[in-house]
């Protein structure tokens, strides 16, 4: 029988690697060689089989330090720290739904933990964009968003009215099948349900049973006085209608806000440029300056220095940068 390799050389990983590093070389390996990415391929149903068995091994802090004491036998019972006998090298195929649901969560179902029930409506994203004006003072507007809702006929349930949603038969209301693929079983989510637990038998006409209708609405939005280019706005439920009835999704907004050529912003202010006259910066005298608001008159005192800054409160947030002409 050909010797086992290394359990550190099998993850590409170093002696002092973390556990964490443990963790993202295993699922790095794990997805490259999973069966539903190399089907039929018997070479990548062994290495997957090698990796699982490293990282067993290595991410169990007891397993670990038996390894590095005594090698493979610290680990396959021969040295009476390992699980014993019935497995591979101290690791059953009954393990790897546990590992895989450790590491990858319910992405190929290892930890048989099922999915059913509706699920909750997809969020989505749109971009808005807003004058310098609105974004100071703030502004209530509207956002076309072409969206599915709950369809009104059968009140989201896909059901023709008068009749029931029944137990998908074939996951048995679980929202997920059973999968053998080589040595081990994956859950997969149940294509007659897909994933809900439910099934319909005589559909909605006029969502064909999908619970949903696809529509393009006008959602209400309101700007917040001072929101800055780039700022993302939720509206609770304004995203896609959730499967049978349940909760939608939510809106989000990404604000953002038009160049003005007038202005410049700078946080909260808001700079401008007013060109004067000499005799006005010598001798001094009024101007008027634009403001986000309306115009307003500053006093420029005779004798000021070119390029000095006369700030002026209110008048559209505005600080009120002027600049002699020569």
């Amino acid at each position: 029988m050909a010797s086992k390799r290394d359990y550190y050389e099998v993850l590409g990983v170093s002696k002092s690697a973390s556990p964490e590093e443990l963790k993202q070389a295993y699922r790095k390996l794990a997805l490259q060689n999973h069966p539903d990415r190399n089907p039929n391929d018997k070479a990548a149903e062994e290495r997957l089989k090698e990796i699982n068995e490293a990282y067993d091994a290595l991410s169990n802090a007891e397993k670990r330090q038996a390894y590095d004491q005594y090698g493979h036998a610290g680990v396959s019972g021969a040295a009476g720290g390992g699980p014993g006998a019935g497995g591979f090298g101290g690791f059953s195929t009954g393990d790897f739904g546990d590992v895989f649901s450790s590491v990858f969560g319910d992405m190929f179902g290892g930890g048989g933990r099922s999915r059913r029930g509706p699920k909750k409506g997809q969020d989505i994203q749109y971009e808005h964009t807003v004058s310098l004006e609105e974004a100071f003072t703030g502004a209530q507007t509207s956002v076309r968003v072409a969206r599915s809702v709950s369809c009104d006929k059968c009140r989201g349930t896909g059901a023709k009215p008068g009749t029931s949603v029944k137990t998908c038969p074939d996951c048995r209301g679980h929202g997920q099948v059973r999968v053998t693929r080589g040595f081990f079983t994956l859950a997969q989510t149940c294509a007659r349900c897909q994933g809900s637990g439910q099934a319909v038998d005589t559909p909605c006409p006029d969502c064909r049973g999908h619970g949903r209708t696809r529509t393009t609405e006008n959602v209400t939005l309101r700007i917040p006085p001072g929101v800055e280019d780039g700022t993302v706005l939720r509206v609770t439920g304004g995203g896609e209608a959730g499967e049978r009835g349940s909760a939608a999704g939510d809106l989000y907004v990404v604000v953002h806000v038009r160049a003005d050529e007038r202005f410049e912003r700078d946080g909260d202010n808001i700079l401008t440029e007013k060109h004067v006259s000499t005799p006005l910066a010598a001798l001094g005298g009024d101007v008027e300056i634009p403001t986000l608001e309306k115009p307003v008159k500053i006093h420029v005192a005779g004798g000021d220095a070119v390029g000095g800054v006369a700030p002026r409160a209110g008048g559209g947030h505005a600080e009120l940068a002027r600049r002699a002409e020569r």
